[in-house]
């Protein structure tokens, strides 16, 4: 009994490693001309969603949004990103009454030095199975734009041109 105990547990402990490993996931962002300008590092948040850890540099200084788009392809100048996330059909923005959509997120600010180091969660996607999945139907695209979000204007928020890309999927 005692080894058939040890196995379940050693079983057990297995499944929990693969698993916790199934939760990180790491994006390469490019600019434009197919330059590297940061990382995203992605896991699952305590208290639900997702933690994304955002490590960028060679932008233009000020506030740029930051999206969850809806499908996995970036190329220049990533219009094939599609639009933002929203397996929930809702409008854009997060002070919008109506929205917001699954990939809209707080704007970052880069520095006058060009970098950016931040952490955003977002509470409305997850890295499990289901139509909130940041892997649904093959992928998202993690995109920084030119401008701020304004939080409301829908279906993008005026934030203006797409500057950097990266691919979220398995």
């Amino acid at each position: 009994m005692k080894r058939m105990l040890a196995a379940l547990g050693l079983a057990v402990g297995l499944a929990v490693v693969s698993v916790a490993a199934q939760e990180t996931v790491k994006v390469d962002l490019k600019d434009l001309k197919g330059a590297e300008v940061g990382t995203a590092t992605l896991k699952a948040a305590a208290g639900g969603g997702v933690s994304i850890a955002l490590d960028v540099k060679n932008l233009a200084p000020g506030d740029h949004a930051f999206h969850i788009h809806q499908a996995a392809k970036c190329e220049p100048p990533f219009a094939t990103a599609g639009p933002h996330f929203n397996p929930e059909a809702k409008q854009h923005g997060l002070q919008n009454p109506d929205g917001a959509h699954a990939g809209d997120m707080n704007n970052i600010t880069v520095g006058a030095d060009g970098t950016a180091k931040v952490t955003i969660v977002n509470k409305q996607v997850t890295l499990g199975a289901g139509p909130n999945s940041v892997f649904a139907n093959g992928g998202t695209a993690l995109v920084i734009h030119a401008k701020a979000d304004d939080m409301k204007t829908d279906p993008a928020g005026n934030a203006g041109d797409r500057i950097a890309c990266g691919v979220v999927a398995k």
